[in-house]
């Protein structure tokens, strides 16, 4: 197919198989002891049925080739071209063989015996033959293979070929095995039980049915390379003069290629490779090597725009998602259609109460390519931003239910002008909603928790984190609209994310923006885990970073959901994930109902919600629990205390701290790189800039020093032996020492 060209009348081939709807996964959050027993049959033989579904849409996509890519069976089309090639020339060697032996025989024989008249005349009529099969030969060598690339009616009809031959050797294997259980009739007692366990087995989740990579052995080919394709690399086309066709007329992966290529040549792209066309659920995925230049220019704006209308392609229809093993590679995905159908996202799955542990990897979606959206919950500090309508709260939710479904983790639930996880109902262990004196007391429990529990760690001699059991369990705190807490209670959440980690004390934040202005702090891009819904470019770059956009994280082209559309809700880009790789795809959520929600979490405070008295009376916490607990039943309010509340932490300390966290958590800070952070904090930091280093680095740590005594802060500035000239400064430990003894 020329730049000239386009492609017309193609014929249109049916979607490839999708995976089979997903079954719940109940039978993989549970056991045998905790499934109730009366329906412990009917789940069994539910599972083999979901087992017998799966195996038959399996066999049903293989004996269809629909596992095979249209590239695949062209290539294979164009190998019984290339064998044929290989074999006449083959051939002609063989029989240019066989005369050289019957002349060296002859030979030889008239060298010891002498020939006969016949013999002469043989070997003169030999050697005259194999001057012609040697100049023959040299001419098959001459020519090159030239491959008749097959049409689309020749591809299906191949498929078609295929699927028979399959179908006949199917029919061929039940037959024999017929006859054979026919004849040995015994042998049903080993059959049909192993049958059974393999259908019960399978049954755990649907097969995967998509169209397979190429093989290797195909690739390695250079001769089946689609002409196309082989010439890309040298091309020297005008791309003013390139004719580009929407993506909506290729009916091949061939074309698909193509047709990515001729619009990203039109944009100026200097492209080494287009390969890899895969025909998807939702439209065509597509891999593009880049011989100069790099794949994150088509994320830039103009580039974008041109590129949606040349493919023909609704506004947010494309994803670039850069290699993160290959700078010079992308993945671009052209979306025709919605991404995310019921059948591939799947139910959502079942837990029994107390089935599960908070460091077990939970599967709450799946992503674009089919991938599960599965990690733990155990030590995130995670932050999810995304605007009104891009199914935060239902993504919160989805990770709170969770959690109540374990048995060595409670659920806290902070929001401070809604009910944030309250969908939850008695499963929820602890409710703080729309009283920011209540959220407030919580924390301060929470920042006493944490102090005590680092207490408690070196007396277990537990090492550098905290060991969560049923005994002492882990606190995960869902705190819904971040923004819209106090600035005296946004003080008290940093904090909590500076000490909670180590402690087993998890927070998971929901905001609608990302930036410092709104969260109180530069804390965003400093947390371990983010989540992005629909939101801003400036979220995106925030927290993630400045080139992320060029990456792939397009949350910008979410669309957030209204009351009568539900838009992209519940769709996300994610980094630091446990055990999921930082790459830029698309995932979806399930959806978990307030009806589903309610109900799960009746049954869970039925069954008994894990007991924190044991840990929290070690810890010296448990009357300020139980006064907690009585209060959260109450109408909102002042919470009557008998003790003073937790004085703020000193001003001077949270800068200190927070330069920690902006430099990423080093082992130590020099007081020249403190002394940056103070004069952002205030000028009066600054009245010693106009002396010599050593002058002024001396009248800081005068200064600090004092003010942090007038703070009663028990930090000192102590020399760096690590770093060069030991200069002075603090460690990381020591502030840490000081934020706990200030708790």
């Amino acid at each position: 197919m020329s730049d000239e060209t386009t492609p017309a009348e193609l014929a249109k081939e049916p979607a490839p198989a999708t995976a089979a709807p997903e079954a719940p996964e109940a039978s993989a959050e549970t056991t045998d002891e905790t499934a109730p027993a009366a329906s412990l049959g009917r789940t069994h033989v539910t599972r083999i049925g979901h087992g017998a579904r799966h195996v038959a849409a399996s066999l049903r996509h293989t004996l269809t080739t629909g596992h095979q890519s249209d590239d695949e069976v062209r290539r294979l089309l164009v190998q019984r071209q290339l064998m044929a090639y290989e074999e006449i020339r083959e051939t002609a060697r063989e029989e240019l063989g066989e005369v050289h032996k019957r002349i060296t025989k002859l030979e030889r024989i008239g060298a010891e015996d002498g020939w006969t008249p016949e013999q002469r005349q043989e070997v003169k009529v030999l050697r005259e033959e194999r001057k012609g099969r040697t100049a023959a030969l040299k001419d098959l060598r001459k020519t090159e293979f030239a491959p008749v690339q097959p049409t689309a009616d020749q591809i299906k009809r191949a498929r078609r070929v295929g699927s028979t031959r399959r179908f006949i050797a199917l029919l061929v294997v039940i037959g024999l095995l017929g006859a054979l259980l026919v004849s040995a009739p015994q042998l049903l007692l080993l059959v049909l039980p192993a049958a059974v366990a393999v259908l019960w087995w399978l049954g755990r989740r649907p097969p995967t049915l998509v169209q397979r990579p190429v093989p290797e052995r195909l690739l390695a080919r250079g001769e089946l390379t689609l002409p196309a394709q082989a010439g890309t690399a040298g091309a020297d086309t005008d791309p003013e003069l390139i004719q580009t066709y929407p993506i909506a007329d290729a009916s091949t992966s061939e074309e698909a290629e193509e047709a990515l290529r001729r619009a990203i040549v039109r944009e100026g792209g200097d492209l080494a490779a287009v390969t890899d066309g895969r025909r998807e659920p939702w439209g065509w995925s597509v891999r593009v090597r880049y011989r100069t230049g790099s794949p994150d220019s088509l994320n830039r704006d103009e580039t974008y725009r041109n590129l949606i209308t040349l493919l023909r392609l609704r506004r947010n229809g494309l994803l670039i998602e850069a290699d993160p093993d290959a700078g010079d590679c992308c993945n671009v995905r052209m979306i025709q259609r919605d991404p995310f159908t019921p059948e591939l996202v799947g139910t959502v799955p079942y837990r029994a109460p107390r089935s599960t542990s908070i460091t077990d990897t939970f599967n709450f979606g799946v992503g674009m390519d089919a991938s599960k959206l599965a990690y733990t919950l155990a030590g995130l500090m995670l932050l999810m931003v995304g605007d009104s309508g891009s199914g935060k709260s239902g993504i919160m939710l989805a990770q709170a239910e969770a959690v109540t479904s374990t048995v060595d983790a409670v659920l806290i639930n902070l929001d401070p002008i809604g009910t944030g996880v309250g969908d939850l109902g008695p499963a929820v262990t602890l409710d703080a909603c729309m009283d920011q004196d209540r959220i407030g007391a919580v924390l301060d429990f929470l920042l006493k928790l944490c102090t005590a529990r680092a207490r408690q760690r070196a007396a277990y001699g537990w090492g550098n984190r905290w060991r969560e059991s049923a005994d002492h369990p882990a606190f995960c705190v869902f705190l819904d609209e971040w923004p819209q807490l106090s600035e005296k209670n946004k003080k008290k959440w940093i904090k909590l994310l500076l000490l909670g980690r180590k402690e087993a004390v998890w927070l998971y934040g929901c905001s609608q923006f990302g930036t410092s202005e709104y969260l109180g702090n530069a804390i965003g891009p400093k947390l371990s885990t983010k989540m992005l819904g629909a939101c801003r470019r400036v979220d995106i770059t925030e927290l993630l970073g400045g080139g992320s956009i060029g990456e792939g994280y397009r949350a910008d082209l979410l669309v957030a959901a209204t009351h009568t559309e539900p838009g992209d809700a519940g769709q996300i880009y994610a980094q630091g994930l446990p055990g999921m790789p930082n790459r830029p795809m698309r995932y979806q959520v399930r959806e978990i109902t307030p009806e589903h929600a309610a109900r799960v979490g009746a049954e869970r405070a039925a069954a008994g919600l894990p007991d924190v008295t044991h840990t929290l009376t070690e810890a010296g916490l448990i009357k300020v629990w139980n006064k907690l607990t009585k209060t959260a039943a109450v109408a909102p309010g002042p919470i009557p205390d008998d003790e003073d509340d937790e004085p703020d932490t000193p001003h001077i300390l949270m800068v200190i701290a927070d330069a920690f966290a902006e430099e990423d958590d080093p082992e130590y800070l020099t007081l020249d790189q403190v002394h940056a952070y103070l004069r952002k904090d205030s000028a009066k930091w600054a009245r010693w800039d106009d002396r010599d280093d050593q002058g002024r680095l001396r009248e800081l740590g005068k200064a600090l020093a004092r003010e942090l005594r007038e703070a009663k802060v028990t930090l000192s500035s102590s020399k760096i032996t690590e770093a060069e000239g030991q200069p002075r400064g603090y460690y990381a430990e020591a502030v840490r020492q000081a934020l706990t003894a200030d708790s």
